[in-house]
């Protein structure tokens, strides 16, 4: 089996990684069609993207995941009736930072391409330097298990792969940082099939500085603006209002 894989990749800024992504990217069995979206960057990413041998779609301005998802998936199916095909290319979404690691998702293709998932979910290993407190990580986790039942192990991660059939079903996508937490309870409740897989991928961790602390805030307020869309338990507004207002506090008061 070949050709029926296109990787999607969401970057912005990215020019350091984004060939070696690329090209690894296009390595992986089955893909045909590497597509990043250039989510308005200033450092020539989509050019360099462009010349390792991807399509490339730009947004003139940064319009965020979610937006940015869409548009590579348009330019998928557009190849796809291009191409005409009898059935649409599987979606691997990707990060642009993965560099050569790009190489080792395949292990996220494969249960979909033999029909054992829908969606798969990468499960990244854990690594040192991250500035994190987990509290978007739990307030995901928590949101879509009370809106599921299931128990997701990294529910903010971005690396999936979709069969065109489930990414059709969840559309329009939460806004924002919102997205994969949205796009799990969504598909979990109609039905899809999701899996997790141990995926030996690396990428840049978020430090600790004022830019990644309002990089988190931001991530909150959209996943817990996703959940909230949805319902997500009777006292999810409630919990969200309060972290909320934990991450307005003061220099001084408690910290997110």
């Amino acid at each position: 089996m070949s050709g029926d894989v296109a990787v999607v990749i969401a970057a912005k800024d990215e020019a350091d990684r984004i060939e070696a992504t690329v090209r690894a990217a296009g390595t992986l069995d089955g893909v045909d069609v590497v597509v990043v979206v250039d989510d308005g960057s200033t450092d020539g990413t989509g050019e360099i993207a462009r010349k390792a041998g991807a399509y490339v779609v730009r947004h003139d301005r940064n319009r965020g995941k979610a937006a940015a998802m869409t548009s590579g998936a348009d330019v998928a199916a557009v190849l796809d009736d291009r191409d005409r095909r009898e059935s649409p290319r599987h979606l691997l979404f990707l990060d642009g930072d993965l560099g050569e690691t790009a190489g080792t998702t395949d292990v996220l293709v494969t249960p979909v391409r033999g029909g054992v998932a829908d969606m798969t979910i990468a499960v990244m290993p854990r690594v040192g330097g991250a500035g994190g407190h987990g509290f978007v990580v739990r307030l995901s986790r928590e949101g879509i298990r009370r809106a599921t039942g299931w128990t997701a192990t990294q529910p903010l991660n971005g690396m999936r792969c979709l069969n065109r059939e489930a990414f059709d079903a969840a559309r329009p996508l939460a806004p924002g940082w919102g997205v994969e937490t949205a796009l799990t309870i969504d598909l979990l409740r109609k039905g899809f099939r999701i899996i997790e897989v141990d995926t030996p991928i690396a990428h840049r961790v978020t430090g600790t500085d004022l830019r990644a602390q309002i990089h988190r805030g931001r991530q909150f307020v959209d996943v817990a603006r996703a959940l909230v869309s949805r319902d997500a338990g009777p006292t999810a507004l409630a919990r969200v209002r309060g972290r909320l207002d934990d991450l307005r506090r003061p220099a001084g008061g408690r910290r997110p």
